[in-house]
């Protein structure tokens, strides 16, 4: 190859690397995260784009969760950075629901605490959408895992339909059926230009072929 070819084909490499970096709606560079004074990842570096769905793998203790809780703000990286122009709803391992509340109850709540204007109808077609109608009046005390877990991802329908999901383990809990419900609400969410990044053990949405983002047991722990 000639000195001009190949400086026109890294000028062009260059170019689309530039416009694939534009294009991202959440953008990691360079990402190391510490647990305590551990380092668990280094140099992490991932884009998505508007419709597109990441699931995070990785043995225990490889820095899951972490990531997410980085994404979210609620753990500062300590290198590299987290760009993201859409707002973000985050689903941990705690489902954050009030047991003294009712599930429609903490939706409703929800939404308000989060200045998201959801009517009555909206907060319904949330609950329909995890088929929890049934005991959507109970206290959410006497509700078993599955059925908390129902409402606590509920509440990501009443969001924007252009944020990012951060879904930390979102199947746990769930049965067959409501975790195809799951896939199908995260599929609508996709086709309407979100975008979900979720740290699993589990399938999720595999018709919707993920990306996956593979972390490495930097420090050799179990998985």
């Amino acid at each position: 190859m000639s000195s001009a070819a190949a400086n026109t084909a890294r000028t062009n490499a260059e170019t689309n690397a530039k416009t694939k970096a534009s294009n991202a709606l959440l953008r990691l560079d360079n990402i190391a995260i510490m647990r305590g004074q551990r380092l668990i990842q280094q140099s992490l570096t991932h884009d998505m784009k508007a419709g597109g769905i990441t699931l995070v793998t990785g043995p225990n203790g490889s820095g899951k969760s972490s990531l997410l809780r980085a994404i979210a703000g609620r753990l500062a990286p300590a290198q590299g950075s987290i760009d993201c122009n859409v707002p973000i709803l985050y689903v941990g391992h705690q489902d954050g629901l009030s047991p003294a509340l009712n599930g429609r109850q903490n939706l409703q709540s929800w939404a308000k605490l989060n200045e998201y204007a959801s009517a009555d109808g909206e907060i319904e077609q949330a609950i329909d959408a995890l088929n929890a109608t049934n005991f959507a009046d109970l206290p959410v005390r006497v509700l078993s895992r599955g059925q908390r877990r129902r409402f606590a991802l509920a509440r990501l329908c009443l969001g924007p339909e252009q944020a990012l999901w951060l879904l930390d383990e979102p199947s746990a809990g769930l049965d067959i059926d409501t975790s195809q419900l799951l896939d199908r609400v995260i599929s609508r969410h996709l086709d309407k230009g979100g975008m979900v990044m979720a740290a699993t053990h589990l399938p999720l949405a595999p018709q919707t072929r993920p990306a996956i983002l593979a972390l490495n047991d930097i420090n050799g722990a179990a998985a």
